[in-house]
């Protein structure tokens, strides 16, 4: 059992699914293990380049430590990767020079309380602890020199505690020392100051990690070499405090300056050495993630339960042989992310059905890992752009920014999207260059190309040859509509055998642009006409007329009608006649939809697009009703000298796909479709479609160059049939009112202050205010502070029209389940 079902056609023609050339019969055995790239919530804008994960890198593979790290569920659009709920109460946002003031006062005070017990001026009772718990053997000799050196530094690093946290140091340290280290990191080559420790194999880490500790200890030891004046960062502490006594000098010495020195040198090197990813990556990080569920549970948050590749639940089921094999390829290091995902999505279909337990048991026994493949036999992608987590199907693509309209707790988190959010259909709005493809659409096609070979979702990504969004070998199937040397072709009339849908789709496709000016106000009177002519030639030929046939047809070609009508005659369909004498007698009357849907078809009937289109089944064509396969299809629309042909043909696969998503018999599977400029595409009846896909598990992503590109009676409707919005850096303050109407506004507590002049009538004071008027120039007042709650535009049409960065968007996103969260300025860059 290859693909436990779940990749099978239902109700499809065979001819109309997209097979790989060779699909392996029985998965074989891999001789390296597949590449793994771990995600890892540490830096942001790493790019995603993959690191080999291999059986030997150390105790625990790259794999089995990404698996592990926990997973905090914290509401729709929050990267759950190693999620840290911030606390419920935002802090106050001190100002920098009250953090020095602080931070210096806090250090004076550790350091006279320091000096003081080190000169014994507070008398021998804070010796009295170590005296009392230290036996008599140790009073004399180098115990009592040992126990004297760890009592001191257990003493200095409780002042250095409390002071520090009195002082705020770390606070100050993030708000000036960490962003300027931050840039100098970033500035290093990538061998020095590596961007993403988490791409290092556990080999390189483990060199770092040695290099480091033999470096800080040779400049540790240069450092506390008295002997010579040779140390750059000697303070020279003892010469600054008075010490008296040598025993006393001795402790001062060993404790504050030499600590001092290992500290500085261990905060500097830490970070080459990759501590922070070795403890990750080998250390148990049970205590941390209970730590993160306590945060999460107080904030409404859940943890994602992680199996740790034990697979308890098929162990429980009776397979122990099979769960042994796959936890251990998965601590081997000859298990990816896409297989966890796979066979997880795989067990699921067991669970639902068990008699297909035996079945899958004996794959997993076969091919270990690898079970279970994607028809095409693909394990992985050939290379990934962004950052994806397959263990929650959420793709980053971005971290929400520090900016005081975001929310507290949604501030430096990162943004990610994933089916639950998606099934409500997303609308990227921006003008060129604003990064929708290579910052939006890009990401979503990987992480949808990733979770199909998980047989997860299927895929449709539409757009033009230049703005490929993805590689040939990351799709099953790639239309290039006016290529001659394409392999595949679409299907015109979705796969459907019947002649009323079938019209229906296209009537929808040619004309849905002008069906607000069609008589009648609506195109039924288009597909009533195209239904008068496909179901009288399904008839007569048991098929549907190739684009030139049905042109001729349309422009009412005698010779064409009588050869129609012949061969009905000769089959006897006298139902099929009355259907082509109605469109005869239709087509005398005046303003008959025909001629225009004649002219529309005709940019079809085109010499570039000539072995295209072909019902025949001559080529191999590509259908939509096939969506219930984890399908991955690319459609090139054309690009140059066939505007209008590109834009039926996009309105053609939208019509196809919100039509073939809902009539899907199994929906256990995600059905996207990603519109790369949708301009001209939205219709009414388009409409309609989106918003059913929302029930149908499937969503659909659009992106805008502006709101001028949809009719203006349909715009607000267009906001309001997509759960997720988000607006680009560059959009028009006529864009930006629709979707701050659309996002609606909030209570808000502002604060005005008001400066009144102070007058006073007494000498003294009148004398002073003279002086500190004759100094600053200015009169002296006194403030005055109102706080009020109002309600406010979330982002005001102004903010999005031009307070949005560049390379940044702001994003509202829904859940299928109605949770939605406010829109968040959201830097795509990092």
């Amino acid at each position: 059992m290859d693909t436990e079902g779940t990749h099978d056609a239902r109700n499809t023609r065979s001819d109309h699914v997209p097979r790989p050339a060779a699909p392996p019969d029985a998965p074989p055995r891999p001789d390296a293990p597949p590449r793994f790239t771990a995600p890892s919530g540490a830096g942001a804008g790493a790019a995603r380049t993959g690191a080999a994960a291999r059986a030997g890198d150390g105790p625990q593979s790259a794999f089995m430590a990404w698996l592990s790290v926990p997973r905090v569920l914290a509401g729709p659009g929050v990267w759950a990767f190693e999620h840290r709920p911030k606390p419920k109460d935002e802090p106050q946002d001190i100002a920098v020079p009250q953090l020095i003031a602080g931070a210096v006062i806090s250090f004076l005070c550790a350091w006279l309380i320091w000096s003081l017990l080190m000169n014994d001026y507070l008398g021998p009772y804070w010796k009295w602890p170590r005296e009392v718990m230290l036996p008599d053997a140790w009073q004399t000799g180098n115990a009592n020199i040992v126990s004297s050196f760890v009592y001191m530094a257990l003493v200095l690093g409780a002042i250095v505690v409390v002071f520090g946290r009195v002082g705020r140091w770390p606070a100050l340290f993030r708000r000036l020392i960490a962003p300027v280290a931050n840039r100098v990191w970033n500035r290093l080559p990538s061998w020095l100051a590596p961007k993403d420790a988490s791409a290092l194999t556990g080999g390189q880490l483990i060199v770092r990690a040695v290099v480091t500790l033999t470096l800080v200890w040779f400049l540790w030891q240069w450092c506390i070499d008295k002997t010579t004046d040779s140390s750059v960062l000697m303070l020279q502490l003892e010469n600054l405090t008075p010490v008296s006594g040598q025993g006393a000098s001795y402790f001062y010495y060993a404790t504050s300056y030499s600590l001092f020195d290992l500290g500085l040198l261990l905060a500097v090197f830490s970070r080459f050495a990759c501590l922070a990813e070795l403890k990750r990556r080998y250390l148990p990080s049970g205590r941390r993630a209970a730590a993160d569920a306590g945060k999460a549970a107080e904030n409404g948050a859940r943890v994602l339960p992680v199996d740790q590749a034990d697979w308890a639940d098929l162990r429980a089921a009776g397979a122990p042989e099979a769960a042994d094999r796959l936890a251990h390829e998965a601590r081997s290091g000859l298990m990816n992310d896409v297989d966890h995902a796979r066979i997880a999505r795989a067990w699921q279909s067991v669970r639902v059905q068990p008699t297909r337990l035996p079945a899958f048991i004996d794959s997993v026994r076969k091919a270990g890992s690898a079970a279970c493949l994607h028809p095409s036999g693909a394990r992985d992608l050939p290379a990934r752009t962004a950052r994806h987590d397959l263990l929650t199907s959420q793709v980053r693509i971005g971290t929400a920014s520090e900016d005081v309209r975001n929310p507290y707790d949604r501030r430096g988190t990162g943004f990610a999207l994933e089916p639950d959010v998606l099934g409500t259909s997303l609308l990227a709005l921006g003008p060129a260059g604003s990064g929708k493809t290579t910052r939006l659409v890009r990401p979503l096609v990987e992480a949808m190309c990733l979770q199909a070979l998980s047989g997860r979702a299927a895929v449709v990504s539409v757009g033009t040859a230049g703005s490929a969004t993805a590689p040939d070998d990351a799709f099953d199937a790639v239309i290039r509509i006016g290529h001659r040397d394409a392999d595949c072709d679409l299907d015109l009339y979705g796969g459907t055998t019947d002649a009323d849908e079938a019209a229906a789709i296209l009537a929808e496709a040619l004309v849905g642009d002008l069906a607000a000016t069609l008589p009648g106000g609506n195109g039924r009177r288009t597909a009533t006409v195209l239904g008068q002519l496909l179901g009288p030639f399904q008839v007569a030929y048991g098929r549907f007329p190739r684009v030139p046939e049905l042109r001729e047809l349309l422009d009412g070609s005698p010779e064409a009608m009588a050869g129609l009508r012949a061969a009905l005659e000769s089959a006897g369909e006298s139902s099929a006649l009355r259907e082509l004498d109605a469109r005869e007698r239709q087509a005398e009357r005046p303003g008959d939809p025909g001629v225009l849907l004649a002219d529309r078809i005709a940019l079809l009937d085109r010499p570039a697009f000539a072995e295209f289109f072909d019902p025949t089944g001559r080529s191999r064509q590509v259908s939509l009703r096939s969506l219930d396969h984890p399908l991955r299809v690319r459609i090139d629309l054309p690009e140059r000298g066939h505007a209008d042909a590109s834009r039926i043909l996009a309105r053609l696969v939208l019509a196809q796909f919100t039509e073939c998503a809902v009539a899907r018999t199994d929906r256990s599977v995600f059905a996207c479709l990603v519109l790369d400029d949708a301009s001209h595409v939205i219709t009414q009846e388009a409409l309609r479609g989106l918003q059913r896909l929302r029930t149908a598990n499937a969503g659909a992503v659009l992106t805008l160059r502006g709101l001028d590109d949809v009719p203006e009676s349909l715009r607000g409707a267009l906001l309001g049939a997509f759960g997720c919005r988000m607006a680009f850096a560059g959009v028009t303050i006529w864009d930006g009112e629709r979707f701050a109407e659309v996002w609606g506004k909030a209570w808000v507590e502002t604060r005005d202050v008001t400066d009144r002049q102070i007058v006073s009538d007494e000498p003294f004071t009148k004398l002073l205010h003279s002086i500190r008027r004759l100094v600053t120039g200015k009169n002296v007042t006194a403030k005055a502070v109102t706080v009020r709650t109002v309600e406010r535009e979330r982002w005001s049409a102004s903010d999005l029209a031009h307070s949005v960065p560049p390379g940044h968007a702001v994003l509202s996103v829904t859940a299928v389940s109605g949770e939605s969260a406010p829109p968040v300025l959201v830097d795509l860059r990092s």
